[in-house]
């Protein structure tokens, strides 16, 4: 039992440090799931958690480096008992969150590992009971925990440094983009190839004859056989990555297809509300310059903002680029900066810059 105990300590302060960090790599990402669930529990239990939305990124921060240091709480056996019960309440939490999701269908990923690890709500859930099996097999056998790693002072030391830098990996993400790129969107993508599927879709058919079914790889030709259901044998692969991007005109026009042509310089405005103002100067000159580039880098517009708005918009930033529309979640998924910038050629992600990190121009034209 001494055995069992030790690996299922070890497997809990590595799963939260894991998770907390996967997180902090994309605090925005994991924003944007947080006000998910607060939209459904705003709309099922009450407008209460509307008050929560517009701190959906500092909680972010918080639950995320929260779950790190708890983590690593746990390896350094410091104030186990007391840690164990923190983390108690955090599965608790998140046990009621996935089974919420599962049963109901309510939010169909839960967010648990960000982008990196995409988890059905009742494998989230699955998940969250094992890590609760974890914690009662380690909280019951605290007699073969007793050595502390890390006591008094320089525990306490420990946890802040850990604190710290968990906050700060979080804070950094945030004012850029993330360390790691896990969305379709990201660097090196051809989105016009993944708005394809992988391979055609494979099915199987089950076939009932005299109240005997049977399973085809392909439809039988004897009419005998009565038809049951279809399944799909490759549904990852004949499912394109990306199924939503479209691009439009204020008429309606589609204009899809000359985004993926050519050099391509796009500036994703999500929502004009909260767009950042200030560093538009800097955008400007990049934007005149590239029309100036001898790579032919054509500068275009993509916003999720009504036409109205963003027309008003960028005459208050004094932005002259011909602008187009597209869905806001579509945006979000592109570039977690609000503005932000991507380089394209022909609908292969070349670049991507946050505002806080606008790129000269030669840095552009050496991508292309």
């Amino acid at each position: 039992m001494k055995q069992i105990t030790r690996i299922c300590w070890l497997l809990l302060g590595i799963v939260f440090i894991f998770s907390g960090l996967v997180k902090l790599n994309d605090p925005i990402g994991t924003a944007l799931k947080l006000e998910e669930y607060f939209e459904v529990f705003s709309k099922d239990f009450g407008s209460f958690f509307q008050v929560f939305i517009p701190h959906a990124r500092t909680l972010s921060i918080f639950l995320s480096s929260l779950e790190v240091v708890l983590g690593v709480a746990v390896l350094l056996r410091w104030m186990l008992r007391q840690t164990l019960w923190v983390l108690l309440a955090l599965l608790v939490f998140f046990g009621f969150l996935t089974f919420y999701s599962a049963a109901f269908n309510k939010v169909t990923d839960c967010g648990c590992f960000g982008d990196f690890i995409k988890l059905t709500p009742w494998t989230s859930f699955a998940k969250d009971m094992f890590l609760l099996l974890l914690w009662a097999v380690v909280f019951f056998n605290l007699r073969y925990l007793r050595r502390v790693f890390a006591k008094g002072t320089l525990g306490v030391m420990y946890i802040t440094i850990a604190s710290a830098v968990a906050i700060g990996i979080g804070v950094r993400a945030l004012g850029h983009l993330p360390y790691f790129d896990f969305l379709p969107y990201k660097e090196g993508n051809d989105i016009g190839q993944l708005m394809k599927p992988q391979e055609a879709a494979r099915y199987e058919y089950v076939m009932e004859r005299n109240g005997e079914s049977k399973t085809f790889t392909e439809y039988p030709t004897d009419s005998t056989w009565k038809y049951k259901s279809m399944n799909v044998l490759n549904p990852e692969k004949s499912k394109p990555l990306i199924t939503d991007f479209s691009v439009f005109d204020a008429d309606g026009k589609d204009y899809t297809g000359e985004v993926l042509k050519g050099n391509k310089l796009v500036l994703v405005v999500q929502d004009v509300q909260s767009a950042d103002r200030d560093r538009y100067k800097d955008i400007n000159s990049l934007l005149e310059a590239a029309s100036k580039s001898r790579k032919r880098i054509e500068s275009l517009v993509i916003t999720s903002s009504s036409p109205g708005a963003f027309d008003a918009y960028r005459h208050d930033v004094n932005l002259g680029a011909p602008f187009y529309f597209a869905d806001a979640t579509v945006l979000k998924s592109m570039i977690r900066s609000n503005p932000g910038l991507i380089l394209l050629q022909n609908g292969v992600v070349k670049g991507k810059y946050h505002y806080h990190d606008i790129p000269a121009i030669g840095d552009l034209e050496a991508k292309l």
